[in-house]
């Protein structure tokens, strides 16, 4: 176990404790349990593959978010002009999965401290961002963001960008369930496989 698995065992441990009565009373507030979290964390492709695994996930949809152009393309998104971010928007089942452990999911599977940047894709649409759909969501991830740095899990600051969701764009059709579709794909196999078998690894207690 590496040190950075070491201080998120330790952290979340501490953390989700602190937050489970609260969320507890947050969830018998809401009329439905199924919830909506939206995050991007590099490529689309990789950040739908991980998350369908997990227990209490209803769907994923790969799409885009943060930018001004209305109904984008991939190709303007690939351009860098359009300002939007690859998301992924998760559908879940609060009373099986919590905000908590997405968020859990969200930090440990990619690398938020490079800026518009993850392995070789390069630009801002691949920038780490968290959409959130509340003031709870917004307050746990920036209380997430803060702590995570405090503790050192990563040599430089966090990045993340933090900001409240706007209107979602659905990816076009060949980008959803891409992974589980092309898997003989040469980016699957050699960027997707192997961050999918270190995940099922650390999280193998929560995967379906």
């Amino acid at each position: 176990m590496n040190k950075l698995i070491i201080i998120f065992c330790l952290f979340f441990s501490g953390f989700t404790s602190s937050t489970n009565k609260e969320n507890h009373d947050m969830n018998k507030k809401e009329t439905t349990n199924i919830n909506t979290a939206t995050f991007g964390a590099g490529c689309f492709w990789c950040v739908e593959a991980l998350f369908q695994e997990l227990k209490g996930v209803e769907k994923v949809v790969s799409g885009y978010m943060g930018g001004e152009t209305q109904n984008p393309s991939y190709k303007e998104i690939c351009s860098g002009e359009t300002g939007h971010a690859e998301v992924c928007q998760i559908s879940y089942d609060s009373t099986i999965i919590s905000y908590d452990e997405l968020l859990e999911v969200f930090w440990q599977t990619h690398n938020p401290t490079t800026l518009n940047r993850q392995g070789a894709d390069r630009g801002t649409q691949y920038r780490s961002v968290i959409f959130y759909h509340s003031d709870r969501q917004k307050q746990l991830a920036e209380v997430y963001k803060k702590e995570l740095d405090k503790s050192g899990a990563w040599d430089n600051p966090i990045v993340t960008e933090i900001t409240e969701q706007s209107q979602f764009y659905p990816a076009e059709n060949y980008h959803q369930d891409y992974f589980q579709n092309n898997s003989n794909q040469a980016y699957c196999r050699f960027v997707i496989q192997p961050k999918m078998e270190k995940f099922k690894q650390v999280f193998k207690n929560k995967l379906k």
